[in-house]
């Protein structure tokens, strides 16, 4: 596919992104005129000030990071295990977090989010890095089959643990239950700033292993007998889809599909070359969150439904249609 062609897609999928930022910012339970929510960017004494500086403009920022780590951490699974059906969760990294916050709230009685966010991310970076060590110390060492062995045999266990935890415990379930449904509601600038240095080291790690990536979907011969440090290129991609994940997921909670759907849909927009598919999913992603959430906000009269469950309500369609797409293609 021409640059050109990559470069117009990705222009479209920016100026798309900055839609979705604006309605994300006017459209809620309170609909505020575009115009009003720019003014209130820069004047705190404007009118809708305080929703658009306290409310809308935290959400927005932790949609954007969120949604973009879930997408590029997605593109790197679905490379380093070799598996359309890869997702985050492969390495346990979901789960990790996910035990990470259970045990922030049992053991510690933590009840805001700005301080089991840390619990989170450090859950899901043991479990992602847990289930590379025991995939690398297999005779077949760190392979596709491995990984996706190593990490879905940690996914159960952490979630038993996590399931017993809650079992024992009302008052850690009553906590939990809001968390787990993944939402960007009630999300603060703090938030943002907890996770954001996470995000940014993955995504650079992320742009460092793109021509790694091209490598490994070829087979790990082939990559070696290209040049490429296979094992490296391997730790490295799981440490970034720990960091990634954990951060994404200790900030709103488990959204599934973003990291399933987004890398085909770019796969299938830009075609095969990493490089392009991370930068494009980088932008789709958040664009598939902040619409997620935006969705989220009106579809009822009374009440929001969280993200979390917007996401999977569009990406399991979307799932569909791009499968049946390739299907045809390759035919």
């Amino acid at each position: 596919m021409p640059g050109a062609r990559r470069g117009a897609l990705l222009l479209s999928a920016s100026v798309l992104l900055l839609a979705v930022v604006v309605l994300s910012l006017t459209v809620g339970a309170r609909a505020i005129n575009p115009l009003n929510a720019l003014a209130a960017l820069f004047d705190p004494d404007a009118p809708d000030a305080e929703v658009i500086r306290s409310l809308r403009v935290p959400r927005t920022v932790v949609g954007l990071v969120v949604g973009a780590g879930l997408a590029v951490a997605g593109v790197i699974m679905q490379a380093l295990t070799r598996n359309p059906l890869a997702d985050p969760r492969i390495l346990g990294v979901s789960a990790g977090a996910s035990l990470g916050v259970v045990l922030a709230m049992s053991v510690f009685g933590l009840s805001l989010l700005t301080q089991y966010v840390w619990f989170g991310i450090a859950g899901a970076l043991v479990a992602g890095m847990a289930g590379y060590l025991v995939a690398a110390r297999s005779r077949d060492g760190a392979s596709p089959v491995t990984l996706a062995l190593a990490g879905a045999a940690l996914d159960a266990s952490i979630g038993g643990a996590v399931y017993a935890i809650l079992a024992a415990s009302a008052t850690t379930f009553d906590g939990y239950r809001f968390w787990v449904a993944g939402s960007l509601a009630g999300r603060t600038p703090q938030i943002a700033l907890q996770v954001a240095p996470f995000l940014i080291a993955g995504l650079l790690l992320a742009a460092w292993l793109a021509r790694g990536l091209d490598a490994l979907v070829l087979g790990g011969d082939m990559a070696a007998g290209l040049g490429h440090k296979v094992a490296r290129v391997r730790l490295a991609g799981a440490f970034a889809v720990a960091l990634l994940t954990g951060a994404a997921v200790a900030a709103a909670g488990p959204i599934g599909f973003i990291g399933l759907a987004i890398p085909h849909l770019a796969r299938a927009l830009v075609g095969g070359a990493h490089r392009w598919i991370l930068a494009l999913s980088l932008i789709l992603g958040p664009v598939m969150l902040l619409s997620a959430d935006v969705i989220g906000r009106v579809v009822l009269p009374t009440g929001e439904v969280p993200a979390g469950i917007v996401t999977a309500v569009i990406g399991a369609p979307l799932l569909i249609v791009l499968v049946r797409r390739a299907r045809l293609v390759a035919a």
